[in-house]
């Protein structure tokens, strides 16, 4: 582990030491320094660089060194450093970076461009390239349509080994990465796929179908791209085709687009469970601050309405001083058991583990532990009460609120979820906000409430 930990240091190092270099380079105008220092690293590595700079730095590196951005580091880039680069990025430079990219990473830029600006890199490409891109273009965003790439390796069902390995041979322009060969039927509808592990291994007399793998999926065209990492996930695929309303097929996803659509609805799921929206980084001060002022907004409406509660007991609080001592750890320990259910059960929303056949399981579940989490703390604070403040009662009401109030948090946090998402509305977005005021103003109630009941 020591070793691990040291390996991750000197990298960390190694990385700090590379950024500082570039910026004394671009400093200098050092333009041949710049290229030598960005020439062996990996269009991934790149991007991470780039993106560790400022606005103006990243200006520099373009205007000094312009060929150190490719199609791929922009592919590779955060959207939100990217959107900035393509501003201005020389036409000539954007141009060169998307003629070597697969039409799917193609796409994947020209949503970020104005028309006139798509319209510019339209034109550099290739007839053929351009009418696919334009075509995927022409589909719904977030849908398999946008996701695709129209390079796709196919053959017809009747045929062997030795037909497809020939073929395959011969053509010039496969893509530069395929996983599977698909088999079409006379109407170019897929009927089934091949790896190229078992073309390779197989017989040349052998029959396409008779090693055709045995999970196949087909995508249609309009399906939503959460809906495709879904099923990418689920059932374990590599790659799969995509059809038209006709069933006919017109393109490929691969597992790697698939799983960047996992990583970012994972990635959307814990930046909106935050109340931070989307932003990243690279966004700006006014950017970042537009898109979290809402929920503070949303945080402060609850605050409001849990101090309302806390109003209605003035009295009793001015008269037990020990009562505004205890009361917070109530609303804490439901807000962050709230939390918990809450964060369960959004992520099992998101990955269809919760559905309606197990959801009354699954509150079930939650209230359970809630109450057995509950009785236990219900023995700790009560204890606490009893000694610090020397007051049975007061230590049966911390107890006794304490219960109830972790039992509302697992009901509220498994149930608000799952009533949004009936609702069409995105549990990730909104259930934080509903859960906090609910565990607040329960705890508050519950703990003052049994205060004015026993004690006064």
């Amino acid at each position: 582990m020591s070793d691990q930990i040291n390996d991750a240091d000197d990298a960390y190092a190694l990385d700090n030491q590379l950024i500082h270099a570039i910026r004394d380079a671009i400093s200098s105008s050092d333009a041949d320094r710049i290229a030598e220092l960005f020439e062996p690293m990996h269009s991934a590595d790149i991007a991470d660089t780039l993106e560790q700079m400022d606005d103006a730095q990243r200006r520099e590196v373009i205007w000094l060194a312009p060929h150190v951005v490719d199609g791929d580091v922009l592919s590779d880039m955060d959207e939100g450093v990217r959107e900035d680069m393509l501003e201005y990025l020389p036409q000539e430079v954007l141009s060169n970076a998307v003629r070597d990219l697969e039409s799917d990473d193609v796409v994947d830029l020209l949503e970020d461009l104005e028309e006139e600006q798509q319209e510019a890199i339209l034109e550099v490409l290739e007839e053929a390239d351009r009418v696919a891109v334009e075509q995927s273009l022409s589909y719904p965003e977030e849908t398999a349509g946008r996701l695709m790439q129209r390079e796709v390796v196919w053959v017809p069902e009747h045929w062997t080994v030795g037909n497809t390995i020939d073929q395959l041979r011969s053509t010039e322009d496969l893509p530069d990465q395929f996983y599977h060969v698909v088999l079409v039927d006379p109407s170019m509808t897929p009927i089934g796929q091949v790896t190229l592990g078992r073309l390779m291994s197989s017989k040349r007399s052998t029959k396409l179908t008779e090693i055709a793998e045995e999970t196949f999926q087909v995508i249609p065209v309009t399906q939503h791209e959460d809906d495709v990492a879904y099923a990418f996930n689920q059932y374990h695929l590599i790659s799969a085709p995509v059809v038209d309303e006709d069933e006919r097929l017109i393109g490929v996803i691969t597992i790697d687009d698939a799983m960047i659509v996992l990583d970012e609805v994972h990635e959307e799921d814990i930046m909106r469970l935050a109340g931070v929206g989307e932003g990243s980084l690279a966004d700006r001060v006014l950017e970042t601050t537009k898109q979290r002022f809402p929920w503070l907004a949303v945080n402060l409406v609850t605050a409001i309405l849990a101090s309302l509660v806390i109003a209605q007991f003035e009295e009793a609080i001015a008269q037990l001083v020990a009562l505004a001592v205890l009361m917070p750890i109530v609303a804490s320990m439901g807000g962050n058991a709230g939390t918990q259910s809450l964060t369960v059960a959004v992520r099992a929303i998101a990955t269809k583990d919760l559905t309606g056949s197990n959801v009354w399981r699954v509150i079930r579940r939650e209230v359970l532990v809630g109450l057995v989490n509950g009785i236990g703390f219900a023995l700790v604070m009560g204890g606490v009460g009893w000694i610090w403040f020397g007051s049975f009662d007061l230590a049966y009401v911390i107890a006794a609120a304490m219960v109830i109030n972790l039992v509302v948090a697992g009901l509220a946090g498994t149930v608000i979820p799952v009533l949004l998402e009936r609702m069409d509305i995105d549990p990730a977005l909104a259930s934080g906000a509903f859960v906090t005021t609910v565990t607040d103003v329960v705890g508050f109630f519950a703990f003052l409430g049994l205060a004015v009941v026993i004690l006064l």
